[in-house]
């Protein structure tokens, strides 16, 4: 069945960097809209970025120039690199997969320090 499985979350200080993984079972992540969204503490869940099966990409004016999300065809795995990393992005990162049937994972939580 398909399953997206988050990972790399963490604590870091502001400035810091991190990386996300989204390891994808039962789909192609090549052949999808591949999206990254996240939730902060008393807030609703928002669009982070996403690629489509074309390459295109697309951000968040909060992350632009500081996010980037790539794919990785042989893993079968999204990536969402995050550079100079703010409080503000304090969240829950999800990973979402879209077309036909739209497939979310669990999360994981990334804590940014003052």
């Amino acid at each position: 069945q398909v399953q997206l499985v988050e990972s790399g979350g963490g604590l870091v200080q502001a400035g810091g960097s991190l990386r996300l993984s989204c390891a994808a079972s039962g789909i192609n992540v090549s052949r999808k809209t591949m999206g990254w969204y996240r939730q902060a503490p008393g807030k609703q869940r928002e669009f982070v970025a996403s690629i489509t099966d074309n390459g295109r990409t697309n951000y968040a004016d909060s992350v632009k120039d500081r996010f980037t999300i790539s794919r990785d065809h042989g893993k079968n795995t999204v990536y969402l690199q995050m550079n100079s990393l703010k409080p503000e992005d304090t969240a829950v990162y999800y990973c979402k997969a879209s077309g036909p049937f739209t497939t979310w994972g669990i999360g994981t939580l990334v804590t940014v320090s003052s």
